[in-house]
């Protein structure tokens, strides 16, 4: 059986606008013409897809079904079209990466700077998001690969486990908490916190489990970087929740010191996520491996 690519972009037009016209319209094609082609592909289908009305046109259960099949198509189609594009640009690939602060940047961006010199024809893009948001958008194909903390729960994608990072906090050499070498993060509330901005994954962790202490973080400044908060605590302006991957340097250098954190939250599972039954590319695979191995 045979699917014309346009009746299925059309299908998809109409059903997102619930009208013929409109549908065909956004597609330069007739309404006569699209009335057509819909009912050629019904045909071929052998069930109607959409319920006629005054109101519009609305989806059958068999067309509901076709539906969410043609967005996945289509989406492939449209990744498609973005990989094979960027041999024009001389480019052999491009990798789509998802991840928390904590493994973004205590784990991937040293490990993709290792990559990217190894591999002058393959790009990364990276982004920045929530663990919890993670696993739903490598299942829907927004990204090739997802790294995360914590356990995952989620359908549609495979787990690899990948690191595992402490949180901890960071202090002035001179804080009073600089005496303690573990405390309940609850104690750590009562003290000025530095944070990483206010839509990062870091950030609204923090906020998390200060909510569920029954406290909320007196916040002195919100910074744009790892890099910046850790300058700002050995500078004295506050204490600051990190990842102890990203503190390390400046642990070494004696600028900020570490104090532990009692809670089980803070010991963290760093998980690969890949979209279950994706073929992925040769560069695509090459990086997940040269990732676990690092």
């Amino acid at each position: 059986m045979r699917y014309e690519l346009t009746d299925l972009k059309l299908f998809l037009a109409i059903a997102e606008a619930r009208s013929l016209s409109a549908g065909a319209s956004s597609l330069h094609i007739t309404a006569s013409s699209a009335s057509y082609r819909i009912k050629n592909l019904e045909q071929a289908l052998g069930t109607y897809l959409f319920l006629r009305s005054a109101r519009g046109m609305d989806l059958t259960p068999a067309g509901e079904v076709l539906a969410r099949h043609v967005r996945g198509l289509l989406a492939g189609v449209e990744r498609m079209h973005d990989e094979v594009g960027t041999f024009s640009a001389g480019l052999k690939g491009q990798i789509r990466i998802l991840a928390n602060s904590s493994s973004l940047n205590g784990f991937i961006i040293p490990a993709v700077s290792g990559f990217l010199v190894s591999n002058p024809n393959v790009n990364i893009d990276l982004e920045e998001r929530a663990s919890a948001m993670i696993p739903a958008a490598i299942a829907a194909g927004e990204a090739d690969i997802g790294v995360l903390a914590g356990s995952v729960e989620a359908s549609g994608v495979d787990v690899l486990r990948y690191a595992v990072d402490t949180l901890i906090l960071v202090v002035p050499v001179n804080h009073p908490l600089a005496r303690e070498k573990e405390v309940r993060f609850g104690a750590a509330l009562d003290f000025d916190f530095i944070c990483m901005e206010k839509h990062s994954s870091n950030f609204l962790f923090l906020r998390e489990v200060a909510q569920r202490a029954g406290k909320n973080p007196n916040v002195r400044i919100h910074a744009h970087s790892f890099e910046a908060v850790l300058a700002l605590v050995a500078g004295g302006v506050g204490i600051a929740l990190v990842p102890e991957s990203v503190a390390a340097a400046s642990l070494r250098e004696g600028k900020v010191t570490k104090v532990g954190l009692l809670e089980p939250w803070a010991l963290r599972e760093l998980n690969l996520i890949l979209k279950s039954g994706e073929q992925l590319p040769s560069f695509t695979a090459a990086f997940i491996q040269f990732l676990m191995s690092e």
